[in-house]
This record gives structure tokens, sequence and C-alpha cells, in this order.
């Protein structure tokens, strides 16, 4: 008896101890909203991608049946076959403001000619887009109403690891679902989001959620559910929010000029791994390191080079590259960045003025052209003088083209024909005789940098000479 009653007192204590969300989303629910948009496809745009549906479960097929576009009348003033159907998708949101104001993913209303908000109580709402950031991912709808329901706003930046969160949204199109878990990691980068220290939770996440608020256990939005890692199609235990810090800077801007203004320092940059931090005499991998400067650019003007690692940013230390964008990303054109730096072994402070992030990227033109005198090495790679034309082209003073890769190091590392090598072992290459007289020099069984541009795009490469 004594057993049964310790058993049933551990059982209470286990139960205390867990959180219980049930207040939270009572009061948190009326606020998240599901977001639907139409565009209007030509026939011929999605003709052949209705996939056979037969032999899945009924529910799952009508539910992809909804999803998928549907046959509509051809569009007045259009080629004959050529009917419009209309791709529908589905997403999440939550308002912000009592006047309407709704955030969201920009992916979920990307390319829509129309969206829908469909609140708590079921009535929808045409939203208009007040402005889009796709390098956050966010965007701002906004839509009619007065003492509407909304979210109350967080602190991302107070979030910790191990802390229970919860998002509510629509997967799958099941309105206001609840899954909770806790924060596995904050400030994750993504390849090709340069600009969000992502929020990593272990929340169930799936398609539908996207776009619908991560809270804390305050029922504060501490971020927005963005994306997932999934070798499935579905959840598996890696969910990433933008931060709500972040997603309301973009989208007080948005609100009050349409578009998001960046600092930019104009160079490229890349990881510090084990065998470059080596190369460089740091004591360990950390930083950024300078694989290219932008001509004319912030860094330019303001003596950054390349090969320059950056290991602080205004008082931030960098410890993966990542994180020198978010940085300076949240700086405005005009003010000013103080970058302390490695150059050649040496630390070296530098006050740069950061500018705005361009629209568009800026892309040198890929080197490719005949060499003149050619000179091989021990590297197994045979490299000719860049001719005035492909150095202007390239904006460089010197430099070598790869013309041929032989068996060895060069072939080791994936050096190609094409390949231009502007920098080995710390020096800058002024000729193909300069190259062989450093090459000569290099040391043995210990890690040496080699600073690539390949297509326009500046890359260094470690590699070890045994012999």
């Amino acid at each position: 008896m004594a057993a049964v009653l310790m058993l049933g007192q551990v059982a209470t204590a286990q139960a205390e101890a867990l959180p219980d969300f049930t207040t939270l989303v009572e009061q948190a629910s009326p606020a998240v909203v599901n977001i639907s948009t139409r565009q209007k496809l030509p026939d011929r745009a999605v003709a052949g991608q209705m996939p056979d549906l037969e032999g899945l479960p009924p529910m799952l097929r009508e539910f992809l049946e909804r999803s998928m576009p549907n046959q509509g009348p051809r569009a007045p003033g259009s080629p004959k076959g050529d009917r419009q159907r209309e791709a529908q998708s589905l997403g999440s949101g939550f308002i912000i403001s009592a006047d309407g104001y709704v955030l969201t993913n920009n992916h979920v209303v990307e390319g829509a000619d129309e969206i829908l908000v469909r609140l708590s109580d079921r009535s929808e709402l045409k939203a208009k887009l007040v402005g889009t950031d796709p390098r956050t991912d966010v965007a701002v709808l906004k839509i009619e109403g007065k003492d509407l329901p909304t979210v109350k706003l967080g602190d991302s930046e107070k979030l910790k690891v191990g802390e229970w969160v919860l998002a509510i949204g629509s997967p799958f199109g099941f309105d206001h679902s609840a899954t909770k878990g806790i924060v596995s990691a904050k400030g994750r980068s993504l390849p090709n989001d340069t600009y969000v220290p992502f929020i990593q939770t272990d929340v169930a996440i799936n398609p539908g959620n996207s776009g619908g608020p991560l809270f804390n256990m305050s029922g504060e939005v501490v971020g927005i559910n963005s994306q997932i890692f999934t070798r499935s199609g579905g959840f598996m235990g890696l969910s990433f929010a933008i931060p709500i810090n972040v997603a309301m800077d973009v989208a007080n801007q948005l609100k009050a000029g349409g578009k998001v203004n960046r600092g930019w320092l104009g160079v490229v940059i890349q990881e510090v791994n084990k065998d470059l931090a080596e190369s460089f005499g740091l004591d360990k991998p950390a930083g950024a390191l300078v694989a290219q400067v932008l001509e004319d650019g912030p860094a330019a003007k303001g003596g950054l080079q390349v090969g320059d690692v950056i290991l602080n940013a205004n008082g931030h230390p960098i410890v993966m590259s990542a994180d020198l964008p978010q940085i300076v990303g949240n700086l405005k054109d005009g003010s000013k960045v103080q970058l302390d730096v490695i150059r050649e072994g040496k630390r070296k402070m530098l006050d740069i003025t950061v500018g705005a992030l361009p629209d568009e990227g800026q892309e040198m033109a890929a080197a490719d052209g005949a060499g003149a005198e050619r000179s091989s090495n021990r590297l197994g790679v045979s490299v000719a003088d860049l001719t005035a034309e492909q150095q202007k082209s390239l904006d460089l003073k010197g430099g070598v083209i790869i013309k041929e890769v032989q068996e060895g190091p060069a072939s080791l590392i994936g050096l190609q024909p094409g390949d231009v090598i502007t920098h080995l072992n710390n020096q800058a290459i002024s000729s193909a005789k300069n190259f062989t007289e450093v090459a000569k020099g290099l040391p043995k069984n210990r890690s040496v940098s080699l600073r690539v541009l390949r297509q326009g795009r500046a890359s260094f490469i470690t590699f070890k000479l045994a012999e």
C-alpha cells in the first residue's frame, strides 16, 4: 500500500513539473490566423504536374486534391487552350496590432494574386500586402478591422536554450493546431539565409505552420516559424524560427517605407576552418576570412584587404563567419563599424563607414582567355600570366590563370583550368614567375592557404605538401 502511495506521489510531482499550456493556448489562439493565397497560372504552367492519387487514404487524398491547382475558365484574350488555373497555398500568421497588421512568411504569400486571412471565428478577410523582405522571409499584411485580438510580443534575445516554447498554426490545413517543444539552439545560420540568426527548436512544424507564431511560456511571441530540416517532407525534430526582434525590425521598416535598409561592407567572406586558422597563424578556428573585396565598396574604401581575418565587429566576437553579416546588416547606411582584424599575423583595428546593401549582388566577370608564358611547379598545376583585359575585367593587378592540372596537390583540392590564383601562402601573386618562386618555398607538412577566383567568386583553400 505504501509503495502504491509513493508511486502516486511521484507521478503527481512529475505532472506538476511539466508545463501547462492550456491558458496560453486559450489566450493566444484568437490572434493566430490562417492564410490562403491564390495565384493564376496558365494551363501549360501546371500541365503534367498532377500526381496519381489513387491508393492514398481517402482523407489524405481529399486534402491533396483541395490543395492542388483547380481547372478554371480561360482568361479573356488568352490563346485558345491556354486556360487559367488557380494555384493555392496555405500558411499561418498572427495579428500584431488591433487595426489589422499581420505578420507571416514571405514564402507564404510570394507571387499571390489574392490573399485571404481567416480569423479564429472563421470569418475571412481580403488582405493587402504591405511589403515583403525575401532576405529574412518576412511579410507584412493589412486587413480591415478594429479592436482585433493581438499577440503579445516578447524579446527573442532573452530566450534560453532548453526553455519550453509552443507553436500555433495550420499544419496541413488543420487550423489552430498547438505543438510544443524546447529551444534547441540559438543563432543558427542556414544556407542562403545570411541575415537571420535562427532559433532552432524541436517543436513539430509541418507544411502550413509557416508564418505562425512561436510563443514562450509567458505567452509572448518570440519567433516566426519559418523552415524545417526534413528528408521525408514532414517534421523530423529540426525546426527553425525567425527571432521576433529581427522580424519586428523588418516589419517596422516595411510599414514605414515599403522596403528594408541594411548595412553592407562589400566583401565576400568564408569560414575559418582548422587548416585555414593554422595557415594564418591563428590560435583557433574563428572569425570571418575576407576572400574578396568589391571595388569601390565600403570595405575597400575603409582599408579592408583580402586575407584579413575579422575577429570582432563593434565589440561583438565573430565566432562563425555568418555572425558578421548579421551584425553589419543591422547597421544603417552611413554608420560606423569598428573591425578587429588579423593581417599578416598582426592585430589591427579598422573603422569603416557602412554602406547600403544593394538590391542585387555585385559579381565580377569570370576570367577566361589566352595565357602568356606558362610555368609549372610542384603543386601539379600549369599557370599563365593574366592578360591586361583579364586583369581589368577582374579588377586585379596580378594573379595567374590555371591552364592545366596534373596529378598532385592541385588536383586533390579540386583546382580546375580557368581558376585564377591571386594569393599563395599569404602572399599576393603578381605573375607566373612569381607564383613558381613562392611555390618553391612552401613549407612541408603544414597548412598552406591558396586564394582562388572561380566564376567571379573568391575563396581560400588549404592544402599540405607531404614531400
